[in-house]
């Protein structure tokens, strides 16, 4: 009795890991690329020339860093796709179960990406708070990695076109290269999401890219990748296109960073288009030199503390500078990024003057990626920062019906990636 449970077990197990090519003819495989044109897929974060249709294929640039994702989630399924890289070294990935924008600080979704590299393909990890069990010979092996590294090495010569065959089923994952599973991971986390390709440095073209899905389990929200909100990219990662750039401006773009280093005024960045109602998604760091500095004390009510005398309180912190963020291209509305106990978030107006204060701090480090969720409809305000609400229907007054975005330098090296908005 024990041995034919065990078999019949077993059997269930390598069913998941049969390699099955799936009979076109009969429907059970769809295409995910028409050949012509990308429809069914989203340009999440570069520029327009980094993703175009050419002879069948997707072609890719490789810059700048970023991905192409699917407009629909999926769970269970056989995925097929081909691709080849033109030079020695190139890098590029699939990602599977990804949410729909990128992470904080990062050109990349979260996301299990089945890595593909020339010449070191059909690695498997989990990347920027995704989760995976690697199957791997020797546990010890970088220690602490969500990797899991394949058995045999099967890529063709650079140039010539390579299969990929991903079958998910239930949080299990195998990755087939060129005919055989070179790879397993487990316990996926998400196990619900996108699909994307993606671009990281060097030219990379893709083909026959198609799904068989598979029967759902249904999984839990906290299993599932992020939907899709309606935000789209203000900045493509290439050029400062869509922003309007003075004259002798120290901004820079940097490939998936938008920069200033240094500038003998204050400048702002302001988009070329104008906005109403909008939720406003960016990410930023303080990059400049630390140095120990005296700022004021912010009480509650934005006024400074003082002592029992009248004299206006300091206190002594690591500073690494300050910026804006400007709504409605308005700086009677600036979001302030400072270095300050009071936290980033603060409201100012034009004469610096304080609007209204976070409820708390909630910054990282300095050097370290921060980002911002700004709601504004009429003229109230909310605003979220990593990841806890701040700022709460704060009603702003003067302040024009619409206008641009903007992002102001104020002295200080600072970076800023992942720009999106949703029209409200």
């Amino acid at each position: 009795m024990f041995h034919s449970q065990f078999f019949i077990i077993f059997l269930s197990i390598s069913s998941l890991f049969i390699s099955s090519k799936g009979d076109p003819e009969n429907g059970e495989f769809i295409s995910l690329f028409n050949g012509k044109d990308l429809e069914g897929w989203v340009n999440v974060n570069c520029a327009p020339e980094t993703w175009t249709v050419r002879d069948g294929m997707i072609i890719c640039t490789g810059i700048p860093t970023g991905v192409l994702r699917t407009t629909s989630q999926f769970e269970n399924y056989i995925l097929e796709l081909e691709w080849r890289h033109l030079f020695k070294g190139g890098n590029a990935g699939l990602f599977i179960h990804s949410d729909a924008i990128t992470a904080p600080g990062q050109p990349f979704t979260r996301s299990i990406e089945c890595q593909i590299m020339d010449g070191n393909e059909g690695d498997m990890f989990a990347i920027h708070g995704a989760r995976l069990t690697p199957d791997n010979e020797d546990p010890f092996e970088k220690v602490g990695w969500m990797r899991s590294f394949p058995k045999e090495k099967r890529m063709n010569p650079t140039g010539e076109w390579n299969q990929y065959q991903v079958v998910s089923k239930d949080g299990i994952l195998t990755l087939a290269v060129n005919g055989e599973i070179v790879t397993r991971g487990f316990h996926l986390n998400p196990r619900k999401g996108y699909i994307c390709l993606e671009s990281e440095g060097s030219e990379i073209h893709f083909r026959n890219i198609r799904i068989k899905e598979l029967p759902g389990s249904n999984p839990p929200p906290e299993l599932i990748a992020a939907e899709d909100m309606g935000f789209s990219s203000l900045y493509n990662g290439l050029d400062l296109r869509g922003w309007k750039v003075e004259r002798n401006s120290s901004w820079k773009s940097d490939n998936w960073r938008l920069v200033c280093e240094s500038g003998k005024t204050t400048q702002a960045l302001l988009t070329d288009k104008e906005f109403k109602d909008f939720t406003l998604i960016v990410d930023w760091r303080l990059t400049g030199d630390q140095k120990i500095n005296k700022v004021p004390v912010i009480l509650g009510n934005g006024k400074q503390a003082e002592d029992d005398r009248g004299n206006k309180l300091y206190v002594p912190i690591i500073d690494a500078g300050e910026a804006d963020i400007l709504l409605r291209g308005n700086e009677n509305l600036a979001i302030n990024i400072t270095s300050w106990p009071v936290g980033s978030g603060r409201i100012l107006d034009s004469d610096k003057n304080t609007l209204a204060i976070p409820v708390f701090s909630n910054d990282n480090p300095p050097g370290k990626w921060n980002r911002f969720e700004i709601t504004l409809i009429d003229k109230k305000l909310n605003i979220s920062f990593n990841g806890k609400p701040i700022i709460e229907n704060i009603q702003v007054e003067d302040l024009p019906d619409k206008g641009p975005v903007g992002i102001k330098y104020e002295g200080y090296p600072i970076q800023f990636a992942n720009l999106y908005i949703k029209e409200l």
